[in-house]
């Protein structure tokens, strides 16, 4: 089905709305300078009284603090640059990755909606959950399944380089003797970025990281938990093309277990629950089995490369431990 305008309108709604959450989240901590507009919550949960009622008056209360924050952004010209080069580099990765899916479905003629940017005011560090979109007709054969599962991923990816690039072109540089103090929050770095940080001669230790860089850290985030291999993710999506069903029954598993085990360690080591989120997510996942395609002949030579360098993108995207306190508990 080809999208009306109502459509379209509506979507473009929801991104529009994504749009203003992640500027805001690139105001505020810890991607931004100000000040967490939740933090005005303390003086309120004093009372008893408004503890009880929490369920009833948050989120009416959520969505006005993010409209007073919002309001302030775009009234200070420093505070909306933070946010935009950091709510723009975002979007585009997002989109991306998720035209990536949408076109890769129209080439095969699979019904599929328009992405859902889905805008998360405040509670969310970058103002969003991401995107999704819905496939809704079978799959035509395994090399729709590979095409459709790879090819948001490796679009984000591409995407995502110029963002890095203009990321260490407008980093600033400290000495160590400026440095007071350390951060409560650690973002560990993939191998994409410690190779930019390469090329460009930085020591990551000693920069401050802008909107870019938050961005492109984000974007890779999305990149590797996208492509674990499970379920119905994009990842478990080439696993099932390249190798079928049984395999992928099995990878799904031991991928659950694995980042349990990396969850629990790095909640021990290094106060992160961080993974404990991408451990739930594969959970779900273990619950909807992998729809079967119509036409169930192995993939070619060719999209076995790509997956091969779709593993690559992997590899140089996923962290074990992507935010975790500037010092381990041992």
């Amino acid at each position: 089905m080809r999208p009306t305008a109502r459509t379209w309108a509506k979507h473009f709604v929801y991104f529009l709305l994504t749009f203003f959450t992640a500027t805001l989240a690139g105001t505020i901590y810890p991607f931004g300078q100000a000040q967490h507009p939740l933090y005005e919550l303390n003086n309120v949960l004093d009372s008893d009284w408004y503890v009880l009622t929490l369920p009833f008056w948050f989120v009416p209360w959520l969505f006005l603090a993010a409209a007073k924050h919002l309001w302030f952004v775009f009234n200070d010209f420093t505070l909306l640059k933070q946010g935009l080069s950091f709510s723009i580099p975002l979007l585009c990765i997002l989109t991306a990755h998720e035209f990536g899916h949408y076109i890769a479905c129209r080439i095969y003629n699979v019904d599929a909606t328009l992405p859902y940017f889905i805008p998360v005011p405040l509670i969310s560090p970058a103002g969003t959950l991401g995107a999704v979109i819905k496939i809704l007709s079978p799959m035509p054969s395994r090399k729709a399944v590979f095409d459709i599962g790879v090819a948001g991923p490796i679009a984000g990816f591409i995407a995502l380089i110029p963002v890095a690039v203009i990321a260490f072109l407008t980093m600033e540089k400290v000495n160590p003797q400026e440095i007071v103090g350390e951060s409560e929050l650690y973002f560990s770095d993939g191998l994409l970025i410690k190779l930019f940080a390469l090329i460009f001669g930085y020591d990551l230790n000693f920069t401050i990281p802008n909107g870019f860089y938050f961005a492109a850290w984000i974007g890779l985030l999305i990149t590797a938990m996208n492509l674990i291999p499970s379920g119905q993710l994009d990842g478990g999506h080439a696993l099932y093309a390249v190798f079928g069903e049984k395999i992928h029954h099995w990878t799904g598993r031991i991928s659950f277990i694995l980042m349990a085990l990396i969850s629990i360690t790095g909640f021990v080591v290094f106060s992160s629950p961080s993974g404990f989120l991408f451990t739930i997510l594969l959970g779900i996942m273990l619950r909807f089995p992998h729809p079967e395609p119509l036409d169930d002949s192995p993939l070619d030579f060719k999209r076995k490369v790509i997956a091969f360098l779709t593993l690559v993108i992997f590899i140089l995207s996923f962290v074990p431990f992507p935010i975790r306190s500037s010092t381990p508990l041992f």
